[in-house]
Formats: C-alpha cells, structure tokens, sequence
C-alpha cells in the first residue's frame, strides 16, 4: 500500500512548473495511431495514465522511446487487436482508442472504459456518433465490438445531445480518417479539443472549427509524422494556485495559459485573492481575509468540474456562507464527508455542497476517492495542523505529474510511502 504523509502548517514559497495537460494527453496518444509515420510528443506529464496508454501502444505493436518529458510514437507496425481489459478497465480515456482503431482499422474491440467513479458518464454518444458513420456495435464478454463493414467509416451529420468533451474528441478522431465530411454540432469547447485537432491537422487532417460548437472534418486517405507540443494542463495549474492562495507565502505558478483558466481566476478575485498574471505565469500572494462565494460548474468556458474539488479547501478558509454546485458530474461530492473527518463545516444537501467558514483543518487519516477529490486533499493537508495520511493515492498519482517533489521544492513536508 502507498500512501502520502504530509505534515501540516508549512508555507509554501517559490516557484512550481505546471506539465503539460492530462486531458490532452490521453487523446493525442491514441490519435497517434491514424498515422503510420513517427510521431513525436513533448510536454508529456509523467503520470500513471500516459504509462499505461504507452504500454497499450507498445502491445498493439507500437515502437516508443521516452525520455523526460518527450514520447517519439512509431505506429506503423500496429496491427488492430483486443485491448487488454485489464489496463482499459483503469483508464477512462481508453475509449479513444475506439475512434482511432476505427479510424484507421475500421474496427475495434476494447474493454468498456473505467478511471474515477463520478456517477453516470455514458459512452453512448461516442456510439451514437459511430453507428452514424456506418460502425456495427456488438458485445464480446468484457469488450465492445465495433465493426464497418464496408472497411472504411464515411462522413456524417451528427447533433451532440449534451456538451461532452469525450464525444467530441472521439468523433473528430474517427472523421478525419472517414470517407467524405462529417460535422459535429454542439460540440464542446474546452482547450484540450482544439490541442488534439492541431496535432490532427498537423499529421495533414482537414479539421476546422475546434473551440467553436460547430467542428467539420474533411476524411483523407492516410495522415503522416509530425511533432507537437502538448498544451499546459490547467487543472494542474489552478490546483497549484488554490494551494499557494492556500498556504503560500510568494508562489509563481509557471506555464500557465491564463485564458484557459478565466472563469477559475475571476471566482478567485471574487474571494479576493492577491495575484499578479503574468504573460505566462501567475504569482499568487500571501493572503488575507478571504470571501465565502457560490461555485455553479458549467461547460467551458464556464468553472470547470474538473476544478470545483481542488478549490473546496481555500473555500473552507474564506468567511461567510456559500454553495458548490456541480452541474456536470453529481457524485463529484466524495471529497465531502473526507474533509468532514478534518474538521470542516461542510454537508451535502438537495444535491449541493453546503460550506461555511473559516475553518482550521485537523490532520487525519484519509481516502482519495477519485482523482480531483485526492488532490483537495492533499491541500487540506498543505493547510491543516498536525499529520494527515491519505490512502488510494494511484487516483491522484494518475493526473498530477511529479506532485510530491514540486510541494517539496515550495516547502512542504510531504513523503510518498509503501507499506506492505
């Protein structure tokens, strides 16, 4: 068993580098696969998720060098197979690897899609989106069977019935390979879709109008090698400012696009937190009254849902009385009852997080539940008095690249420990 131990009351002071994107990242790995020419990554963040992602790759037949922060993909002796449940059964994001397989292959079989347990995220607009561009879906025990029977998908109109940004991805991934043109309405908007149609299109894709709701993909024939430079990851980044508005005492969060996080800032100059943007960075302040204020989750641009849970500790700091709403993900609240067991004036009630404040945190033992909810913890423990011991770290070790040696290189005392 892993666990981290982090010992509480320590400011935070320096400067932390943000890696590139998660979100992006487990969709250019599989996009990879549509080319049969090398193609190079960099920015990539050394986390749990892209080490699995590779390891599929290499099974299927890929050939990967790695070095640092660099991932060279040769996929031109893939050959279309099962995927191997039990790493897709980890990974939320292996459903890429069905627009891809598609893509290129015509067909696919992969083990249903697992990661963190946020209640109901349906894959059956990823399906809907398929079958509309001429796949056959069937089920084969654990996997999923999806088939073209005439080798090749072909272009389509496809209405997206709610905003998802896996949907979205997944079908630009599998049109750009497609027979004809396929246009994608009410697709959503976040930065990650329009970092994975630019590797797209520099493999020679035809994708145009990603970051809009409105996304067309002309198919071509084959695509070709390129190198591309994976976009910061903004959850990384907010997480590292909620921690410095936090507990920090001068923080510089570096490599950080600030109108990726616009919606997260503006709620956090609503609580009056002190922070100076800069052309590619945020320096946080030392803080001091902090407000209570409402978080409402909504599509991008709207706060992200990734970002409701890793802000939910600065919140217990601020005064006053105030609201969490998650729109998106309504079991997104596991971080709740944990907090409680801290010391916090926080409950759930008719769906929405309840908070009032200010709140002085107590060490303890507790559970990362997902991934997001583990990092709020691992603030809460930036913050609270005494030692607390989180368990079921590998949700948090999946999505925040090197984190115990960046909070250690600001100051705090934090260790990642096995035990038998």
């Amino acid at each position: 068993m892993r666990k981290i131990i982090i010992n509480g009351g320590k400011p935070l002071k320096g400067e932390v580098v943000v890696s590139g994107a998660k979100n992006s990242v487990v969709a250019l790995i599989p996009a990879i696969l549509l080319s049969e020419e090398t193609v190079r990554l960099d920015g990539v963040p050394a986390i749990s998720d892209v080490d699995s992602l590779v390891e599929i790759m290499e099974l299927m037949g890929a050939k990967v060098q790695r070095t640092k922060d660099t991932l060279q993909i040769d996929p031109s002796d893939v050959k279309s197979m099962a995927m191997p449940y039990g790493k897709i059964n980890s990974l939320r994001a292996s459903y890429y690897f069905y627009g891809s397989l598609l893509g290129r292959f015509g067909q696919a079989t992969v083990g249903l899609p697992g990661g963190c347990d946020l209640g109901p995220r349906p894959i059956d607009l990823h399906l809907k989106a398929f079958e509309a561009m001429g796949a056959n879906i069937s089920y084969r025990g654990e996997n999923m069977h999806l088939e073209v029977p005439s080798g090749r998908l072909h272009g389509a109109h496809i209405y997206m019935d709610t905003v998802s940004v896996g949907a979205t991805i997944n079908t630009m991934i599998a049109a750009t390979r497609a027979k004809g043109k396929t246009t994608i309405e009410n697709a959503a908007r976040e930065p990650e879709i329009i970092d994975v149609a630019t590797l797209l299109n520099n493999m020679g894709a035809h994708v145009r109008g990603a970051g809009t709701d409105i996304i067309t993909i002309g198919g071509v024939d084959d695509l070709h090698g390129t190198s591309h430079q994976v976009i910061p990851d903004r959850i990384e980044a907010g997480t590292y400012i909620a921690m410095a508005a936090a507990i920090g005492e001068g923080v510089k969060i570096s490599n950080v696009l600030y109108e990726h996080l616009e919606s997260f800032i503006a709620k956090l100059e609503e609580m009056g937190v002190r922070m100076t943007v800069e052309e590619d960075a945020i320096f946080v302040e030392k803080q001091a009254e902090l407000k209570a204020v409402t978080i409402k989750t909504s599509p991008y641009p709207g706060f992200a849902t990734d970002l409701q849970q890793p802000l939910t500790p600065l919140l217990l700091m601020a005064n006053g009385r105030a609201s969490i709403f998650d729109t998106i993900y309504e079991k997104r609240i596991n971080h709740v009852p944990e907090l409680a067991r801290m010391g916090a004036n926080i409950s759930l009630l008719g769906g929405k997080i309840i908070y009032q404040g200010p709140n002085q945190l107590i060490g303890a033992p507790v559970k990362a539940t997902d991934l997001r909810a583990g990092a709020a913890l691992v603030t809460a423990g930036l913050i609270a008095q005494g030692q607390t011991v989180i368990t079921n770290i590998e949700f948090i070790l999946r999505g925040y690249a090197d984190i115990i040696e960046k909070l250690r290189a600001l100051g705090a005392d934090i260790s990642l420990v096995e035990e038998d």
